[in-house]
């Protein structure tokens, strides 16, 4: 059976948009962690803003990223769209009910990694489908631009690891309780 795991880069007030400020804390640990991630799964889940940013950005960075950024570029991805409707990027646009062809997708074999994407988060978690939450909370207050919960989300957690970097980042990996 599949599994979901979504991956988050939030501050501590909850901002998740313009990741320009991860960058001083970005460190080898996270780098190993994010790797890890990647390579332990089977097709990516994205929102279409998180798609569109990565197709944009990624496949320019093959040279400087190795193998993790040959897996990024080739792995199949599933993404949650009403409004594309040209494929690129080893993409398949969800059509219809996304929580269904998310159950779907959970059913079979794949192990499926979501970056990103709060409003997508956002949905599969008021339809309790996301099966692990990893969230690396970023020691700063940013202070403004969206936060990764809506209101009306609402799920329990189970703290399942966590480690904090030599930056001061903190890894937390949730099970829904």
């Amino acid at each position: 059976m599949g599994k979901i795991v979504s991956v988050l880069y939030v501050s501590l007030d909850g901002a998740f948009e313009d990741l320009s400020w991860t960058g001083p804390y970005f460190n080898d640990e996270l780098q190993s962690w994010q790797y890890d991630n990647l390579m332990a799964a089977d097709v990516m889940l994205l929102g279409r803003k998180t798609y569109e940013g990565f197709k944009e950005a990624w496949p320019k960075m093959t040279a400087e990223t190795g193998d993790f950024g040959e897996k990024m570029n080739s792995m199949p991805k599933r993404v949650a769209t009403t409004t594309l409707t040209e494929p690129e990027w080893n993409a398949t646009f969800i059509q219809g009910d996304v929580a269904e062809a998310v159950r779907e997708l959970k059913a079979g074999p794949d192990s499926v990694l979501m970056g990103g994407s709060a409003d997508l988060v956002n949905y599969l978690t008021k339809h309790r489908l996301i099966d692990e939450y990893r969230i690396m909370v970023y020691p700063l207050v940013v202070g403004k631009g969206r936060k990764v919960w809506q209101d009306g989300t609402e799920v329990n957690l189970e703290l399942a690891k966590s480690f904090v970097t030599k930056t001061g980042v903190a890894v937390l990996t949730y099970l829904p309780a």
